[in-house]
């Protein structure tokens, strides 16, 4: 028996092949240092652990939750957007609750373009983005993310040809994985050009409540006119440490949403009741253990930005998200340098490459560890004499 096309034209998944490399690594009694992944490290907060354990054990929540989501869950991510934003969200039209973000980001191609039809992904970008494309039998173009331009897609340098046939493109800030920042202005100049080229726009606003020195992510919806043109994809997995409950939400155009809604009709009989009332409760409960989280990240960043800068290794902090985008030393690939660092320190990161041909010259680093092993990784670094 053979696989469909579709799956035969599926990208390799390369955090699998990332984590089956440091388990291997890891299996060979070597003490691996784990920069690589993006699985938060610490423990999701008590109170909503509470709550989960107090839904499961009402027998009411062990029915089907409906098709699109509890009420209770899609109020509490309108008030979530309300109290964080000063975004208006209709609880009823303009919320989609998902089993994680990342279905959302790979159903939405099937549900909005046709075969052929073209959508933007930018590059570096989640290598995920491109699942959704030979699912959808779509096309698609990269938008360069570069230093010069603070990781923004230059809409200016986009051919004509590409956005008169661009139907979808994607965004995500902070980002990952170059942890650049989007403000304002930027999203203000997205929902013009996406008006001007009829495209409809999804952020991903995965690491949202992760900005360092005092400084807030913007949530695209912020910006007048947007909810006219795209949506936003907010997962619990960040900010909460909740990435094992595969858990999140889209908000915004009331008609993406719908078709957000209608292939999940097909695809899924909806999430369990007790979970989305967890959910719930991170969302409109004692936000405390965000500001307590985001302390942590910051603290991490300062100490791999100390000590990177202690041996001569010329880095620029992350001004969000919990990665760092790290230039490789002279005479590496992206690839060679991840897989020295494996081989000969023991220290598992991501390849730049790995995100897009942009993101070549260039790894990523997870601030998902603690702090003295941020100082030790640096300190096996330094050992290799690269820089």
């Amino acid at each position: 028996m053979e696989f469909s096309n579709r799956l035969q034209q599926l990208p390799q998944q390369f955090f699998s092949k990332l984590a089956a490399q440091t388990s291997l690594a890891i299996a060979e009694g070597r003490d691996v240092i784990n920069l690589g992944q993006g699985n938060p490290d610490q423990p999701t907060p008590p109170h909503i652990i509470q709550a989960m354990q107090e839904a499961v054990a009402d027998p009411k929540n062990h029915k089907y939750a409906p098709f699109r989501g509890i009420h209770e869950l899609r109020q509490a991510a309108a008030d979530f957007y309300k109290r964080e934003y000063d975004v208006d969200i209709d609880s009823d039209l303009e919320v989609a609750i998902l089993g994680g973000t990342k279905i959302g980001l790979v159903e939405l191609p099937l549900a909005f373009l046709n075969p052929d039809e073209l959508m933007l992904l930018p590059d570096p970008g989640y290598p995920d983005y491109l699942s959704g494309v030979p699912l959808a039998e779509a096309r698609f173009e990269t938008m360069p993310l570069t230093a010069e331009n603070r990781y923004l897609p230059d809409f200016k340098a986009i051919p004509d040809s590409v956005t008169e046939r661009a139907k979808l493109m994607y965004l995500n800030y902070p980002n990952n994985p170059t942890g650049a920042v989007a403000d304002r202005a930027f999203f203000d100049e997205t929902v013009e050009f996406a008006k001007a080229h009829q495209i409809a726009v999804v952020h991903d606003f995965a690491y949202a409540a992760i900005g360092f020195n005092g400084v807030k992510p913007p949530s695209f919806l912020q910006s007048k006119g947007a909810k006219d043109v795209g949506v936003e994809m907010y997962t619990l997995s960040k900010t909460y440490n909740m990435a094992g409950w595969r858990i999140g939400f889209a908000v915004g155009n009331s008609k993406i949403i719908e078709a957000l809604n209608l292939i999940q009709d097909h695809f899924f009989a909806g999430q369990s009741p007790a979970l989305q009332l967890a959910a719930a409760e991170a969302l409109t409960g004692d936000q405390q253990c965000v500001a307590d989280l985001l302390e942590t990240y910051e603290s991490r960043r300062s100490v791999l930005e100390r000590e990177c800068t202690r041996i001569g290794w010329k880095i620029t902090a992350p001004k969000g998200s919990f990665f760092a985008w790290l230039p490789v030393p002279d005479g590496f690939t992206s690839v060679q340098f991840a897989d020295h660092l494996l081989a000969h320190a023991d220290i598992s990161v991501a390849a730049g490459s790995g995100f897009g041909a942009s993101g070549e010259g260039y790894i990523r680093v997870g601030l998902l560890v603690e702090e003295s092993r941020i100082v030790e990784a640096v300190q096996r670094i330094e050992k290799l004499n690269l820089f």
